[in-house]
């Protein structure tokens, strides 16, 4: 009975159900399009420094895994490295690397020797110090091909190549125009290390320990889980304020929501009170209709979140990646329940205090 009265009264209001579980499902698609980008940031990052081939990335000391500009580490450090035993090819990278405008400067044979090179497009790597190359994300949201000019860094480049992305950055240059372009002219960022048998790699480890007491040797294996969302402490709380954001959104939008239908339905509400209704069964009705919102909004928030992802990857795809994150759909769902749920209590309690003879006199 409780599910014949809900519906009716659902599907008899139209408007007002289709504008709540909008406004529930955009409380759902802030939570789940900001955990994508979080994520599809640190996924980018991870997939784009595998890409580069190495097992191993050598850090300044005093500096993290999430610093990428900056010069520290002497650029003689990759040459120093490579004559190690196991070590296969050690190269250095030299990074000013922002969300949006962000340059990563290479040494073409020492990068291709580890990497395997560039796969492009179209065009070819760089030649002269003005040259640089995007790879299609970076071009796509530039809009940019071969021939063209585009200012990063303050600086105008030609861009002489596209490449497939995945290796390293989505802009790349010289290392030695980035060095003096951004002071670190005899410096480096960043080593990377290939070890001549995967076998090796914890051998490698130790012997970069003890030829560079005070840098930070990570293994490629551990760098997945050393960057992402949930170990980096600011993200980390943005992501819980905005999630607390979305509740307050469920619970407003309910709450009024259900007030404005309580105010509509005074007589109604008196005809099943004088016909035995129950305060429970009254409330239970306001509750199940504030579920059926807050699923229906769940559903929603999930289906405009393959809206935002698009909209993202096809303007943006370089600067904002998105990751769909079905694991996170069932817990933005309890966040949608529970800030509906909430927000139907105080109306409820106003449905079930009524006096049946008010209720049935108002009009």
């Amino acid at each position: 009975m409780i599910a014949t009265i809900v519906r009716s009264n659902v599907s008899h209001r139209p408007v007002r159900t289709l504008l709540s579980t909008l406004l529930i499902g955009i409380a759902v698609t802030l939570i789940l399009t900001l955990v994508g980008v979080s994520r599809g940031i640190t996924e980018d990052n991870t997939s784009r420094n595998t890409g580069v081939g190495a097992d191993i990335i050598v850090t300044a000391p005093n500096s993290s895994l999430l610093s990428f500009s900056g010069t520290a580490i002497p650029d003689k450090v990759p040459a120093k490295l490579a004559s190690l035993p196991h070590v296969a090819v050690a190269t250095g990278t030299v990074n000013s690397a922002s969300l949006f405008d962000g340059v990563t400067g290479i040494d073409v044979p020492t990068f291709t020797a580890m990497s395997g090179g560039f796969v492009f497009e179209s065009g070819h790597i760089f030649e002269q110090p003005d040259d640089i190359i995007l790879d299609t994300y970076a071009a796509q949201q530039m809009k940019k091909r071969v021939g063209d000019k585009v200012n990063m860094l303050q600086k105008e480049w030609n861009v002489v190549g596209i490449f497939e992305p995945g290796k390293l950055a989505h802009a790349i240059a010289g290392m030695a125009v980035m060095q003096k372009l951004i002071g670190g002219t005899g410096n480096v960022s960043r080593v990377y290390i290939k070890a001549d048998d995967p076998a090796n790699i914890d051998t490698v480890v130790t012997e970069l320990k003890a030829a560079l007491p005070n840098y930070g040797i990570t293994r490629m294996s551990d760098y997945t889980t050393l960057v992402n969302p949930n170990q980096i402490g600011p993200l980390r709380i943005f992501i819980r304020v905005v999630i607390g954001i979305a509740v307050i959104i469920g619970f407003a939008v309910t709450s009024l929501s259900m007030y404005m239908a309580i105010l509509q339905r005074t007589r109604e509400i008196g005809i099943l009170k004088s016909l035995g209704g129950s305060r429970t069964f009254v409330m239970q009705l306001i509750l199940a209709e504030a579920v059926i919102l807050g699923v229906g909004g769940t559903v929603v928030g999930i289906l405009l979140s393959f809206m935002t992802r698009w909209l993202l990857h096809t303007f943006v795809p370089a600067s904002m990646p998105q990751a769909i994150t079905p694991d996170w759909w069932w817990k933005a769902g309890l966040i949608a329940l529970a800030g509906a749920m909430l927000g139907a209590i105080y109306p409820g309690f106003i449905a079930v205090r009524q006096d049946p003879i008010e209720a049935l006199a108002y009009e």
